[in-house]
């Protein structure tokens, strides 16, 4: 009896095994990798103190080549951020361009580099700056990424990646200290459209892309 007691109790409490289902970091990585040139539509949202409602951002990643990674903002203002050979450049409609070395933004280097290595699949490179934490199941899985750096630490707590299948739907990028920023991006950037609450437009990136 006792053993059958115990096997009963292992049965009842012990954490269900991982499924031929369950979504893992490899397996996820695999499914985003993308050579460039590649491109991508995006809505972000920014929350501030300042602001009564998230500033909604429209625009478009770019990764013409290896090394390059562009953003450009849309609407509500005309803005255009590339980062290439260690420098990063900011231009705005009617202003001279800003430039300034990643040296001095750690949290723009380990995006870089990260976003490379994530577009790649490439796991070591990505694991260089992050740790790394899937769940849910490979048709709606997250990917969590948590800062090792110390530097960049004090200013990101966690980078979630939410997504179905091989799409990458939402990033969302909680600093520090503040409230998430989430930038949805493919399927979830065009169901966006329209729409303009903070929170529809929240769970849009958490729900739709949530472990299932």
């Amino acid at each position: 009896m006792p053993v059958a007691l115990a096997l009963l109790a292992l049965a009842l409490f012990a954490p269900p095994a991982r499924t031929a289902d369950a979504a893992d970091p490899d397996w996820i990585l695999a499914r985003l990798a993308r050579p460039a040139p590649m491109r991508t539509g995006f809505v972000e949202l920014r929350g501030s103190a300042l602001l009564k409602e998230p500033l909604r951002l429209e625009g478009e990643y770019r990764r013409p080549d290896a090394d390059t990674l562009v953003r450009e903002v849309h609407t509500p203002y005309v803005e255009t951020t590339t980062i290439r050979a260690g420098e990063v450049t900011i231009a705005r409609a009617g202003r001279a361009p800003r430039r300034f070395s990643l040296a001095r933004s750690p949290e723009l280097t380990g995006l870089q580099a990260s976003f490379g290595a994530l577009l790649a699949g490439d796991r070591a490179g990505i694991e260089r700056h992050y740790r790394l934490a899937a769940d849910g199941t490979r048709r709606q899985w997250r990917l969590t990424l948590r800062p090792k750096d110390a530097a960049l630490a004090a200013k990101l707590r966690e980078v979630v990646l939410y997504g179905r299948g091989a799409e990458l739907r939402c990033i969302e990028t909680t600093p520090a200290q503040g409230a998430p920023q989430r930038t949805l991006v493919a399927g979830a950037a065009q169901a966006a459209a329209g729409v303009r609450d903070p929170a529809a437009l929240a769970a849009l990136c958490r729900h739709d892309g949530a472990p299932g």
